[in-house]
């Protein structure tokens, strides 16, 4: 941090001292430009040139410096460096931008009978430098002096640099005061710039990038990822903005590398210690993907220190890095031997570029001996490895260049063939400009036809004028696509997401393989031959499908265990955070991961458990059927003249509707029936059981009668037991209609009591109207078991009332213990307990009542005369 600091304080006290130059009244120089030849002291040696009527400046980055830092205890050096380094790579911006004036001068169609030339310094990556050739640009002379211009013709329109946000904020500096409009390549903040009117980019918005780089790892399920940035301002604002977009969109930074700033490429010989103690160097932490701020700078300092490292000492590597739209593949001559395999499969994201024809035919035509091109005899020593004989510096070399050497044999990491995205920017760039001055023109001229104003010399136009025609080019390139700026200053353009596939000599295969836009295209599968799946970067496994996340504490949110969903709850996707209920209709399967659907629960003819209810039922009406021929048969007979057989025919009858009506209960539940259901089986039980509550107050009656001056003898016969039943029957049929009349029962479907059933039910309507029809049953039954428990011991020779006792017995045990069975049980076996009670309970009636006298009648004959019931009573 203290190198960059030293150098960004150099910046400063550059600018502070130009700044109190510039602020010094214009001059123009009237005398042939030789007298104004000065020496400077930070002479460049550097530059590329073409003359033209109209001259655009160009700032580039593909000199290393190794200029000494200034310490203001001695005269700074005026050389800069001795034998340069150059970043072959880059050497393609200066060739877009000559390529581009190329095409322009050839086409009529712009700029006719005018000449468009350039000239081109380098920034060499320094702070001073970059202000020397700024202003080598503005004021041409050996010597600069600010406002002090010796050669107006050579000033620049407009300016097109520079590569890093650094050289292009040092360049605005300077070009801003003299409103000279500055085209820029490099991915700014627009942030930073609103003030800055004079910058044009031709890149999209930042922002755009970093939302499809969060797209970007979304697609791939990418959440547990590592980033590195350089550790400055630039770095730290990158590190703050991806960790706020990723947290945003549920993926977790894993670790924060910071590459340590450097002044000078010397010092990345200290990083060695530096790297080796890195997370992603040791894979410590089980990230796959990596996501770098792919400056120029950072990725130098990046590739050095990885190539220091030994082979053995990386964890084996198979990561992605992903890389921002800074980044060309590049691999710079002072290392040659750095395996590119370390970035297989990496992905960038490129400024929107297509390829531009006859670009290749140019740079074969390339002259390594030209000396209007002050940059190529540096690129093509270094690239080829080879001296020119006329070097200076006596250096030997066994590998003299010849000038025939083939760019195309070069490997990608030094020079593509292909423009690039970063030069396709600088040729849209030059177009724009162009195009800008075109239309400017054509503007003069037609005020000067309007004006009568005869030379365009009469009022030269000047820089800043050209400002307002910048803001409103729109044109197709050559290579069909639209370019124009929008408000702010920015391109109106989309990124590409290149895939590089690296091979073991030094070259490397591009696949573009989407579009990242603004309008968020979709993603393909990126091309990995070796790896049949995309590698994946999660902190931990995915919880499959019938799990859900479980945060894990002291962890990030990323990191989270699986808690398997409970039950009737499942989960259908990966990850999912809850698990959630099926539909009413469906049910969880037993992995949880899906719902199936519910069957129907109802009793029905079909299943074994209704078709035995039904044929009970039936045996039993049959059974009744019988006994009641029997005793139509032998009516007159004493048993039954002895037992009111008018009442006996009611109670039969009754049995005989109650199994009968326990049929209503089985199938699938209808309107009709469910009203029929509870209100049938209430009325004909309460007329059974009244029937025998007659029965026992008729023995009862009877006995009390046979006492000398008994006024009870009037109560005994048939009209006071036919009463009876006749006001049980009406007194339950009244509370049924009642029934009927506020709430009466519908079919209803119950989806939630059964997990896996859909429950067809009669809903009773209202409970408390059910309750209460039970209740007066169980009343009638109670006072005929306790009438009938009082009379059992009475004199007669066929008296009943023991029979009727134990009968009471049975019906009472049936309903008391049906109560309980009945609340617990549901769906269909609910209905089956009612079935069942019914059953059983008229069985019971039927079996003790009327047995015996079955018994009696048809195997015992001679017992059913009237002299044995004279003779018992006696």
């Amino acid at each position: 941090m203290e190198e960059g600091s030293a150098f960004l304080m150099t910046g400063l006290n550059v600018s502070l001292q130009l700044l109190v130059l510039l602020l010094l009244p214009p001059t123009e120089c009237k005398l042939h430009p030789a007298v104004c030849a000065m020496n400077d002291p930070l002479q460049t040696q550097f530059h590329y040139s073409q003359p033209g009527d109209l001259i655009v400046g160009g700032i580039a980055s593909q000199y290393l410096s190794m200029a000494e830092h200034v310490t203001f205890e001695e005269h700074p050096k005026t050389k800069i460096v001795d034998e340069p380094i150059a970043m072959t790579k880059n050497y393609q911006h200066a060739l877009s931008l000559a390529f581009a004036v190329k095409e322009i001068n050839e086409n009529p169609k712009i700029l006719p009978n005018l000449t468009l030339g350039f000239h081109i310094y380098d920034s060499h990556f320094d702070a001073r430098i970059t202000y020397q050739n700024t202003l080598n640009l503005l004021f041409r002379q050996n010597r600069t002096t600010p406002n002090y211009d010796c050669d107006t013709k050579g000033n620049p329109a407009a300016v097109i640099g520079g590569l890093g946000s650094e050289t292009s904020s040092h360049m605005a500096s300077l070009l801003g005061m003299y409103k000279i409009p500055q085209v820029t390549y490099c991915l700014y903040d627009p942030a930073a710039h609103d003030k800055t009117q004079q910058l044009y980019r031709v890149v999209p918005n930042e922002l755009y990038m970093y939302r499809g780089i969060i797209q970007l790892l979304q697609h791939f399920h990418w959440n547990w990822v590592g980033i590195i940035a350089k550790a400055d301002n630039k770095g730290e604002k990158f590190v703050r903005t991806m960790e706020h977009m990723l947290s945003q969109n549920g993926i977790c930074a894993a670790f924060i590398d910071t590459i340590p700033s450097q002044g000078n490429i010397l010092d990345t010989l200290d990083l060695l210690n530096v790297f080796q103690t890195m997370p992603f160097t040791q894979n410590k932490t089980g990230v796959n993907v990596y996501i770098v701020s792919a400056d120029s700078h950072s990725m130098l300092c990046l590739q050095v220190g990885l190539s220091m490292i030994e082979p053995d000492a990386m964890a084996p590597l198979q990561k992605v890095w992903v890389m921002t739209a800074h980044w060309e593949f590049s691999s710079e001559t002072f290392h040659r031997g750095i395996d590119i395999q370390i970035f297989y499969g990496a992905l960038s994201f490129a400024v929107h570029s297509n390829e531009v024809h006859g670009f290749q035919h140019f740079l074969q035509s390339l002259d390594p001996h030209s000396r209007e091109d002050g940059f190529i005899k540096v690129f093509w020593e270094q690239s080829f490895n080879c001296l020119f004989p006329d070097t200076d510096g006596g250096k030997e070399s066994s590998n003299a260049c010849t000038g025939e050497e083939k760019l195309e044999s070069l490997p990608g990491p030094f020079f593509e063939m292909h423009m690039t995205s970063q030069s396709y920017s600088i040729y849209n760039a030059v177009y724009a400009v162009a195009h800008a001055l075109h239309a400017m023109h054509l503007s003069r001229s037609k005020h000067r036809a309007m004006e009568g104003r005869g030379s365009l010399e009469s009022s030269k136009p000047q820089q800043f004028q050209l400002h307002r025609f910048l803001r409103r080019i729109s044109f197709n390139n050559t290579a069909g696509n639209t370019v124009s700026f929008n408000e702010k200053g920015e391109i109106e353009v989309g990124f590409d997401i290149v895939n590089w596939i690296t091979f073991p000599n030094q070259s490397f295969l591009r696949v573009k393989f989407t579009l990242s836009d603004t309008n968020g295209k979709k993603i393909h599968r990126p091309f990995y031959p070796d790896l049949k799946v995309v590698p994946r970067s999660v902190c931990n496994d995915n919880c499959h499908p019938g799990y859900s996340k479980e945060k894990k504490e002291g962890k990030p949110f990323c990191c989270y265990g699986c808690s398997k969903c409970s039950k009737g709850k499942i989960s259908n996707y990966k990850d999912m955070k809850t698990c959630f209920q099926c539909p009413d209709a469906q049910f969880s399967n037993k992995e949880q991961n899906g719902c199936l659907p519910k069957s129907l629960n109802f009793l029905s003819f079909d299943g074994p458990l209704g078709v035995s209810l039904a044929l009970l039922a039936l045996f039993l009406s049959v059974t009744t059927v019988v006994v009641l021929g029997i005793f139509i048969k032998h009516w007159n007979t004493p048993i039954l003249k002895a037992n009111n057989q008018n009442l006996s025919f009611f109670l039969l009858l009754a049995l005989l509707l109650c199994f009968l009506c326990s049929l209503l209960f089985i199938g699938q539940p209808q309107p009709l029936t469910c009203i029929l259901r509870q209100t049938a089986f209430g009325i004909v039980f309460s007329v059974a059981v009244s029937s025998v509550l007659a029965k026992t107050i008729t023995v009862v009656l009877a006995f009390m009668a046979t006492k000398p001056g008994s006024k009870i003898r009037k109560w005994v016969g048939t009209r006071f037991a036919n009463s009876v039943v006749l006001c049980c029957f009406f007194t339950q049929a009244s509370i049924c209609m009642a029934w009927l009349w506020i709430a009466p029962p519908f079919p209803d479907v119950d989806v939630h009591s059964l997990a896996e059933e859909i429950i067809l039910e009669c809903n009773e309507g209202s409970t408390q109207m059910f309750y209460c029809v039970l209740a007066y049953m169980g009343f009638l039954a109670l006072v005929s078991f306790i009438m009938a428990f009082l009379a059992r011991k009475l004199p007669d020779t066929f008296n009943e009332a023991k029979f009727i006792t134990f009968s009471m017995l049975v019906f009472c045990s049936v309903w008391i213990s049906f109560v309980p069975t009945y609340l617990s049980t549901k769906g269909k076996y609910m209905v089956a307990v009612e079935i069942f009670s019914i059953l059983a309970s008229s069985a019971g009636l039927l079996g003790c009542i009327f047995s015996p006298k079955c018994y009696i009648i048809i195997l015992r004959p001679e017992l059913n005369k009237k002299d044995q019931l004279i003779r018992r009573n006696y």
